[in-house]
């Protein structure tokens, strides 16, 4: 196979996992579904698994010479035993297709990882991807900022989207005609809600995290006109999706990045995105694109509230009904761990639990999925995995650093390895800083 297939594996997966959902959603639309349109979906881990065997077959041995390889293959092994484990045994109800969507789910980042391993950029090639992963968040950032101000929700209403959502991947979303309630900033006012930026994920969520991804690059670019226009346009991209656990993210990961290159002006650079944060957060009921609910939605919504009575209207609230949440679903996640340390085995957590409609014994939080599936061993094999890829990538590449340890936090709240873009693609990077300097910043 050509050398080269790596390294244009990368790219494709950049690139091409920030336009997947759009184009897929739109193949549905087009009449190819079911089983026709799993196998397109599945590029991605073709891809993947093509470029991981290629890059195998030239340097034969997997690479073990690092702790962080060491725990990646201790973690694969426990996913591995649970994937194989009798349901009953453990006291789980997962189905066959449950698990294996779980094992996808679990192990394509220690994939992705293993084949960033056997991966060494040339010099020239790091500038190259830099403004690969620009120009994509670039292009996420500038469509998603339009699509929130020129195209109708009902125009998405009506495309392929609610279908892809609901018919291909069994996620079946009720408070906003079969797109996900999160795609509107509910406000308080039945006739006020503003769009979120979803942009070509589909999500505000995974396009918030890419989109911290690249302006932790950004901010070690060399000053030029071209990125500080660029930087403006995605920072102004990551405030249209109203995401405030990437608000947080970004500024976590700058004072790192301050850590790591030992200046300060990163922590300076926090302290003012979280203020121009909490300002965009305030004002954006009045500022941000406004959108109208239909009938069976307000009445869904209604429904809703009322059984769930003590929430807040204020974005910067604890006791906002999305904070809320998430600090339920943690609280209840973590719970359970405890609960049963020994775990439930695969596809009882997360939305391959929602997919195959067993009880879901933990979402939303990436490390209480883990250890829910996978027990409190196979938990923690995975969080001394994730430390020991920071330490190994600490003075090899400060914002790859900054940006892997944004994407650990933000794990806390969401299942960060259910976002493809950084499964595949920050986990491939972490795999080649850990042999060579990733030159990404010049």
């Amino acid at each position: 196979m050509s050398n080269s297939l790596p390294r244009v594996a990368l790219v494709v997966l950049a690139v091409g996992l920030a336009l997947h959902n759009l184009v897929m959603s739109g193949l549905w639309d087009a009449g190819l579904r079911g089983a026709g349109l799993d196998v397109v979906a599945a590029w991605k881990e073709v891809l993947l698994a093509v470029a991981l065997a290629s890059v195998l077959w030239r340097t034969k041995p997997l690479p073990l010479s690092r702790g962080a390889d060491r725990l990646a293959l201790a973690y694969t092994t426990v996913v591995v035993l649970y994937a194989i484990l009798p349901q009953d045994w453990l006291g789980g109800e997962a189905t066959g297709r449950g698990i294996l969507l779980a094992l996808r789910h679990d192990l394509v980042p220690v994939a992705a990882y293993a084949f960033g391993r056997c991966i060494v950029l040339a010099a020239r090639e790091g500038p190259r991807l830099a403004v690969t992963l620009v120009a994509t968040a670039a292009g996420v950032a500038a469509f998603g900022v339009s699509d929130a101000y020129l195209i109708p929700l009902q125009w998405w209403r009506d495309s392929g989207v609610p279908g892809w959502y609901r018919e291909q991947l069994g996620l079946d979303y009720r408070g906003l005609s079969g797109l996900p309630e999160n795609w509107v900033y509910n406000t308080g006012d039945e006739t006020n809600p503003i769009r979120r930026l979803t942009s070509t994920f589909l999500s505000p969520l995974a396009s918030a995290y890419m989109l911290v991804v690249v302006l932790l690059l950004l901010a070690m670019r060399p000053r030029s006109r071209w990125t500080m226009l660029a930087s403006a346009l995605v920072y102004a991209g990551l405030l249209f999706t109203h995401t405030r656990a990437a608000y947080l993210a970004l500024a976590f990961g700058l004072v790192v990045l301050a850590a790591a290159r030992r200046r300060w002006w990163p922590v300076l650079a926090a302290a003012v995105s979280l203020a121009v944060s909490v300002a965009f957060v305030q004002l954006y009921s009045e500022i941000g694109p406004s959108t109208s609910y239909t009938r069976s939605e307000l009445a869904y919504l209604r429904e809703y509230a009322s059984r769930n009575p003590g929430t807040s209207a204020d974005p910067l609230s604890a006791r906002e009904s999305s904070a809320s949440s998430h600090l339920r679903n943690l609280r209840d996640g973590l719970e359970t761990v405890l609960r049963h340390p020994q775990g439930y085995g695969l596809g009882n957590a997360g939305t391959a639990a929602k997919r195959t409609g067993v009880e879901l014994r933990a979402g939303e939080s990436t490390y209480t999925e883990l250890g829910v599936e996978t027990g409190i061993a196979g938990l923690a094999l995975f969080v001394a995995w994730l430390l020991a890829v920071l330490r190994g990538i600490w003075s090899r590449s400060a914002w790859l650093t900054a940006a892997f340890a944004a994407v650990l936090v933000v794990g806390l709240q969401t299942d960060v390895l259910g976002v493809p873009w950084l499964a595949y693609v920050v986990f491939a990077l972490a795999g080649v800083a850990q042999a060579t300097t990733v030159a990404l910043e010049s």
